[in-house]
């Protein structure tokens, strides 16, 4: 199975990877050659997880309308 490129799987496809590569490595099984490339799949998984939450959190701000001295106001679900 070919590998996809970090900035090609979702946010949680990413989180899971890079969870699975955390727990090969703290077993210490790996050889130091395997330890290396899983050290670089899981910063750049980081890296790509970052940019995706750092979008959203763009995207909840502008669908939020809050600028900088934007207040927020508590949402009032009764429309009568």
């Amino acid at each position: 199975m070919a590998t996809k490129k970090p900035e090609n799987l979702s946010f949680e496809q990413a989180l899971e990877e890079l969870s699975t590569i955390v727990s090969d490595m703290e077993q210490g099984d790996l050889s130091l050659e395997q330890s290396l490339k899983q050290f670089e799949r899981g910063i750049a998984l980081a890296n790509a997880s970052s940019g995706k939450l750092q979008q959203a959190e763009q995207k909840v701000s502008i669908l939020m309308g809050n600028g900088e001295k934007s207040v927020l106001t508590n949402f009032d679900n009764d429309t009568e």
